[in-house]
């Protein structure tokens, strides 16, 4: 996933901003300062803080080839068969002959082995480190995934629905269909925020990839929510203008506070912000000049 960077008078500010327009939350994002703002004199800032930030990459776990560990396992199984040193019995006792060799090394000043170990067994090379595979995860691959786990979970709850998946680069969409799906929407679709993290997990965390943005969409959800919060946040910006007072809209998820975000980005005579914390941060709409 790209970076993304926003200013703002505060780190704080900055952050915030660029949690909104990824759309997700603080735990699931990496972020880096820039440039922080400075003091300067009687008190007043100098400066915009920047910040940048992507969503969380993840490693996949490291796979080790069985047959690496059965050949490892083997070659130890080999080595501990014939272990004994030679110049021993098997017994481990020093043998007549090994005593003798012994003898004749200590008598030329040799200091290298004590009796019973005059000659030892080249050292066994170190069994070969397990190797990770490194798979490269397509979209597609991580779509068919998701599909697969939203199709079982649309078959757990016993409904009606057709599920297809749209790819367009690293955008991915799952999209289900069907009647009477508002059990896996939810109030003001909070279950299926829940869903969609779970398809994530599933289709993308497991597999190891990062590089993909994934959505979930019941019932045409997503796109009537988007069409109605942007109708409201017109409206609203209007009334700001209007009356040259800001107005604090109702706490919205991250995905609906982005919206408002990239509605408004162009409207002339206002600016907003998100203050507060989760699960009630909220999108602030103010006058440009104020």
């Amino acid at each position: 996933m790209e970076w993304v960077e926003t200013t703002g008078r505060t780190v704080e500010e900055a952050k915030n901003l660029a949690l909104d327009q990824l759309g997700i939350d603080e735990a699931d994002a990496e972020i880096e300062v820039l440039d922080e703002p400075r003091a300067g004199l009687f008190g007043r800032q100098r400066g915009e803080a920047r910040v940048r930030a992507r969503v969380k990459p993840t490693t996949p776990r490291p796979k080790v080839d069985r047959r690496d560990r059965r050949k490892s396992g083997a070659e130890r199984a080999e080595s501990g068969g014939s272990s004994a040193p030679k110049g021993t019995s098997g017994t481990g006792e020093p043998s007549p002959k090994g005593s003798r060799n012994a003898k004749q090394g200590s008598g030329r000043g040799g200091r290298q082995a004590a009796a019973g170990q005059t000659t030892s067994e080249p050292r066994q090379s170190a069994a070969p480190a397990p190797t990770t595979k490194e798979s490269s995860v397509d979209a597609q691959q991580v779509g068919d995934e998701a599909t697969r786990f939203v199709n079982g979970l649309v078959s757990a709850f016993g409904l009606d629905a057709t599920t297809t998946v749209d790819v367009q680069g690293d955008e991915i969409e799952v999209k289900v269909a069907g009647s009477d799906l508002g059990l896996l929407v939810g109030p003001r679709g909070s279950t299926l925020q829940a869903v969609q993290e779970l398809t994530r997990v599933v289709a993308q965390r497991r597999l190891g990839d990062h590089d993909t943005h994934l959505r979930v969409d019941v019932g045409g959800y997503r796109e009537r929510r988007r069409e109605a919060l942007s109708r409201f946040a017109l409206q609203v910006a209007e009334q700001v203008v209007a009356e040259g007072a800001a107005k604090r809209l109702e706490p919205m998820s991250s995905p609906d506070r982005k919206v408002v975000h990239d509605v408004l980005a162009g409207f002339d005579g206002v600016v907003t912000s998100s203050v507060g914390e989760e699960p009630n941060r909220r999108v602030v709409i103010s006058p440009a000049n104020g």
